[in-house]
């Protein structure tokens, strides 16, 4: 078995696109943003590059998170 330990992970924004939906605090449009997440060990070396799908409203500025990745967590 091996331990990795991740000092930082970096992310970097992609690209945005309107998601279907609306908010459930505030009824504002719902926005998709694609990032690259790239984990750091202890500042030397990146180790693997993800790429993830995080969803925003546009007016609340809220983190928000869908049914089906919820069971994942």
């Amino acid at each position: 078995m091996q331990i990795m330990y991740v000092c930082e992970e970096e992310e970097i924004e992609i690209g945005r696109k309107r998601a279907p939906g609306k908010c459930p605090s505030c009824g504002g449009k719902v926005e998709a943003v694609d990032i690259k997440a790239r984990g750091i060990f202890c500042y030397l070396f990146p180790l693997c590059f993800t790429i993830k799908t995080k969803y925003f409203c546009t007016l609340c500025s809220k983190r928000l998170v869908l049914n089906s990745q919820i069971h994942h967590l």
